[in-house]
């Protein structure tokens, strides 16, 4: 695991688009893993500027999200559908028909979930992976619990997320309380990880996801045991680490 410390939260995105920028350029045929929230924000916007300004060709690439909110349509303005449409997708000439998102709404949980990791295999996985990380240590969706789980799956909110996700909604009530999550087999399936963490409030996750045991009570800690991952990081994520 290889930490890269940067100056700040604009540093921290620059530094990280430029390495999934160069993947975009050396096969433009990348399968791209996107994350939503806060953090990748400013990835993305500079993801943006470079396809602008130096023609960073997005035309064939494949994309595949983490997760959804379960219950909300893709039309809802706080769905992942939504939030990669505004922040991404309708600034990049990327193909919609190559964009997968989970499915919010689905009446058949379990099929979703499996044609979602069987979408992932049929892909060969992703060449590079975008993470953020939970103040819980949540990677994705994946919360703490007794074991890691393998597969896409329907997931209960841990209420440190729904709490730190309140911010993004008119109240907590509103918060939805289950999300369908890509589980860490088809994380870790991923040829390279970026995982970005900006503040001090990621500061404690981070250090026990490098320097802790590997335990499903923080899903992030996992990473350990993938050959190639890169943490992106400013200063204060990385006090404790």
């Amino acid at each position: 695991m290889q930490l890269i410390s940067c100056t700040d939260y604009a540093d921290m995105s620059r530094k990280a688009a430029r390495v999934i920028a160069a993947q975009v350029r050396l096969k433009p045929q990348s399968v791209l893993g996107l994350a939503t929230g806060s953090t990748p924000v400013g990835t993305y916007k500079e993801l943006i500027r470079l396809h602008r300004e130096q023609e960073l060709d997005f035309s064939r690439v494949t994309s595949v999200n983490l997760d959804e909110y379960y219950g909300l349509s893709p039309e809802h303005g706080q769905s992942y559908h939504h939030f990669m449409r505004v922040n991404f997708f309708n600034h990049i000439n990327i193909s919609l028909g190559n964009t997968h998102i989970p499915d919010g709404l689905t009446k058949d949980v379990a099929k979703t979930c499996a044609e979602y990791d069987q979408l992932v295999t049929s892909l060969g996985g992703m060449d590079i992976q975008l993470l953020g990380i939970g103040n819980n240590g949540h990677i994705a969706f994946n919360e703490p619990g007794a074991f890691f789980y393998a597969q896409t799956h329907l997931v209960d909110l841990d209420e440190k997320t729904i709490k730190a996700n309140a911010r993004f909604f008119e109240s907590e009530a509103e918060v939805p309380r289950q999300a369908i999550t890509m589980g860490l087999r088809s994380i870790l399936s991923a040829k390279l990880i970026l995982l970005l963490a900006s503040g001090a409030s990621k500061a404690a996750a981070i250090a026990k996801m490098v320097k802790g045991p590997v335990d499903p009570q923080l899903p992030a800690s996992i990473l350990q045991l993938h050959p190639n991952v890169m943490v992106f990081a400013d200063q204060e994520a990385l006090a404790l680490a």
